[in-house]
């Protein structure tokens, strides 16, 4: 068995995120195992931009109130102690609620060398989306 030292916060890339994010990456298996968990941190109103992972997410909300949508459908209110599994390859968001900071775990699994990425990553999220309003 050994402790792992914790690695740095690091700041969400813009290109993935609206607002300000921070993440925590908490494992990333060597093979055979391909997991990845993540801490991930989102201030009031901060959230992903549109994404799908090759072979699935799982998030494990663990403080705060939030915001998830699969593209095309509605928006879910997201708290403490929810989980949420989004299927391989379905566009979808997630962040912080409006009026609250949001955290979850994020886990996904690796895809194996050579075979694509793990996530693709689309649009941004726009305020209308982010609120529900029709354009």
């Amino acid at each position: 068995m050994q402790i792992q030292p914790k690695k740095p916060s690091a700041k969400g890339p813009a290109e993935w995120f609206t607002g300000d994010v921070w993440i925590d990456p908490i494992a990333q298996g060597e093979e055979p195992s391909r997991i990845r968990v993540s801490a991930v941190h989102f201030t009031p109103g901060a959230r992903t931009a549109w994404h799908s992972h090759a072979l699935g997410q799982t998030l494990y909300v663990t403080e705060g109130a939030g915001l998830v949508q699969s593209r095309g459908g509605d928006i879910v209110c997201i708290r403490s102690g929810d989980i949420v599994f989004t299927p391989a390859d379905e566009w979808h968001w997630h962040g912080a609620a409006p009026d609250h900071v949001m955290t979850h775990l994020s886990m996904t699994e690796g895809v194996p060398e050579g075979q694509g990425p793990e996530a693709n990553w689309g649009e941004h999220v726009t305020d209308a989306e982010y609120h529900g309003e029709q354009q």
